[in-house]
């Protein structure tokens, strides 16, 4: 490819450790060389665009042109088909949430290369509960490569602290209702230099080396993500209409350029992509240009890209600040579709050789281009040159386009719960309600309950804790904040005792057991454990029965619970209180009353270790209640 673009030498790209001689540049003030990035509404002529057609027949081509010839590289005309078989369908389970998982391979047709076989691996998973067609979100990845992950992450659990304490993207997407497909870049393009002759790139050249303007990898994945749309407009278990892509690192960079250049998809998912993604090329922090170049990630971009990193050639050189385009355009190549920018921290391993800031420049210089277009953008009203990203957990949720820095490391894990309810807030997506058993661990889907269940895995490390509480927003007000009265109680009945509060508002059994089940009990300790639950399943109407099945149902989730205790506190003491009587919907006092009647002792196999207090001990009156928890404390 060199000889071809008549380059002689390349430049070398900046090394990440910064003790090398030639390492990055991480001072902000020397980070902007060539400060202005490209308008994207202004053609080439200098004329400003000022409306939508304008975008669309003259400006929009102008981009995607600039992005095929010099930096991604063009589809070839006349590709040849994809046959896509499904090979397998089982039902399989996510979590506790039944699914239906279908095993599919899209096969190239390699007619005119038989040497050459392209077999597109996908997976398909959606929601055994479904009623209808859903949501799906595919993801380049494979299911052999999580399988993996979770290996190395069980043997390291540094791995497992950089992408947070979230369930699964996979369980959060079927909870609220989406499909999950993943789809395996590797199958569609291998992952390096000599791979350019294999693959779709190496079937449609016929084993041949390249030209100049011959796509690259990452155009290559995107192609590929696009037959695996193909097919799902085809599946009637799918919403085609609402088929999302997501990618992280460099599939992050393949994620943004799928959606820019099909907009049949509705929604993406950007994580960390860095250099080649969210990052300008014009930026001079952290990765650059020339590492695109070198022998390591060159095969992702088209041959004329080299000639951005050239020292020596028959053009004499070019840099970063001779390309015709920049990564503000590609974020726009999206608009109006829904778009997030997700990146982590470098504390936990997302490294500063990603440029947070200068991505989060970039997209506020996308914004123009979705307002035009009539959709709702960042609400930065900076100027990108000046615009400082948001504090850390702080997301930019309002509009189509959204940007959100995590805590956590090179992952986009700690951001699921907030994109699926923007997500789902522009695509007006209503899921089927699941309904799970009592005595089925399942988390809350809501971002502050995964919030919660994270300071309430930290709060099990801030010291000795001999008197645990457990429950819901009951148990959780006697020790908050936000409740003066009752942590006024809590202080008077309960210092020096070293008690801990580890309720949370609105939890059924089953949130209690996951949080439980997922670290929340797991190194305290306790001598004493107080569980108050079941008010929540009671007050749940959409759970259907008489008072005997819908308390026997609850009392089994009890037990489930109180099982876990015993099993993660073995020496403690364990107090289940009564379900306090309710006046707001007197229907409830049935299976309340056959609940606080149920001897949990009995019917849970405990050995030599107490259940103490019961439905009458332990506080069942509505008033007075905190008093007579602490007298049962010293049963």
């Amino acid at each position: 490819m060199m000889d071809q673009l008549g380059i002689k030498a390349l430049r070398p790209g900046p090394s990440g450790n910064e003790e090398a001689p030639n390492h990055a540049n991480y001072d902000e003030s020397k980070a902007n060389p060539f400060p202005d990035l490209p308008d994207a509404l202004t053609l080439k002529s200098g004329k400003k665009v000022t409306t939508a057609t304008e975008w669309w027949h003259q400006r929009r081509p102008e981009i995607v042109e600039d992005f095929e010839r010099e930096v991604l590289g063009r589809v070839p005309p006349n590709l040849p088909k994809v046959n896509w078989t499904v090979t397998s369908t089982v039902n399989s389970k996510a979590g506790v949430f039944p699914v239906i998982e279908k095993q599919l391979v899209g096969h190239v047709d390699n007619s005119s290369c038989p040497s050459i076989s392209v077999d597109i691996q996908m997976t398909l998973v959606t929601p055994g509960n479904a009623n209808g067609p859903v949501p799906v979100m595919m993801m380049f990845g494979s299911a052999a490569f999580l399988q993996r992950m979770a290996e190395m992450m069980a043997k390291r659990p540094e791995l497992k602290a950089m992408i947070g304490t979230d369930p699964p993207a996979t369980e959060q997407l079927i909870a609220h209702g989406w499909g999950y497909a993943f789809i395996d870049p590797g199958s569609i393009q291998p992952d390096n230099g000599a791979g350019l002759t294999k693959g779709i790139i190496g079937l449609t050249n016929k084993g041949q080396l390249r030209k100049p303007e011959d796509w690259g990898a990452l155009r290559a994945w995107a192609w590929g993500a696009s037959r695996g749309l193909d097919y799902l407009e085809t599946d009637k278990a799918v919403d085609a209409k609402r088929v999302g892509i997501e990618g992280v690192s460099r599939f992050g960079k393949a994620a943004l350029v799928t959606m820019a250049f099909d907009s049949r998809f509705a929604v993406v998912l950007v994580g960390s992509s860095g250099e080649g993604g969210a990052k300008p090329h014009r930026r001079n922090f952290g990765e650059a240009v020339e590492n695109l170049t070198g022998s390591g990630e060159y095969h992702w971009m088209a041959g004329n890209f080299l000639k951005y990193g050239a020292a020596e050639a028959s053009f004499g050189s070019k840099n970063a600040g001779d390309l015709p385009v920049d990564s503000n355009e590609l974020i726009a190549l999206c608009a109006p579709l829904l778009t997030f920018i997700s990146y982590g921290i470098p504390e936990k391993g997302d490294a500063k050789w990603l440029d947070q800031q200068g991505s989060y420049m970039a997209t506020v210089a996308a914004e123009p281009v979705f307002r035009l277009l009539g959709a709702k953008d960042l609400g930065v009203t900076d100027d990108y040159h000046s615009a400082k990203m948001p504090p850390v957990n702080v997301g930019l949720l309002e509009g189509q386009l959204a940007w959100r820095q995590h805590d956590g490391g090179h992952t986009d894990a700690p951001n699921w719960k907030y994109f699926i309810p923007w997500a789902d807030r522009f695509l007006n997506s209503d899921a089927a309600v699941w309904q799970v058993p009592a005595d089925q661990p399942v988390f809350r889907t809501d971002p502050n309950s995964l919030v919660a269940h994270s300071q309430l895995l930290a709060k099990t490390k801030q010291g000795k804790t001999d008197v645990y509480f457990e429950g819901d927003s009951i148990t959780r007000r006697w020790g908050a904040t936000d409740y003066p009265e009752l942590l006024a109680n809590w202080k008077q009945n309960f210092s020096g005792w070293n008690a801990a509060d580890f309720g949370w508002g609105a939890d059924q059994t089953q949130n209690i057991l996951w949080r439980l089940e997922n670290g929340e009990l797991d190194g305290v300790n306790p001598k004493v454990v107080v569980l108050l639950a079941g008010t929540n399943n009671v007050g749940n109407t959409s759970v259907h029965g008489d008072a005997d099945v819908k308390a026997d149902n609850i009392t089994r989730g009890l037990q489930a619970i109180v099982r876990v205790i015993q099993a993660k506190a073995p020496a403690a003491t364990i107090i289940v209180t009564g379900v306090f009587p309710r006046n707001d919907n007197m229907s409830f006092m049935p299976v309340i009353d056959r609940i606080n009647r149920t001897d949990l002792g009995r019917r849970i196999k405990t050995g030599p270790r107490r259940i103490a207090g019961s439905s009458r001990g332990c506080g069942t009156r509505p008033t007075g209640h905190r008093r007579s928890q602490r007298l049962a404390l010293t049963y």
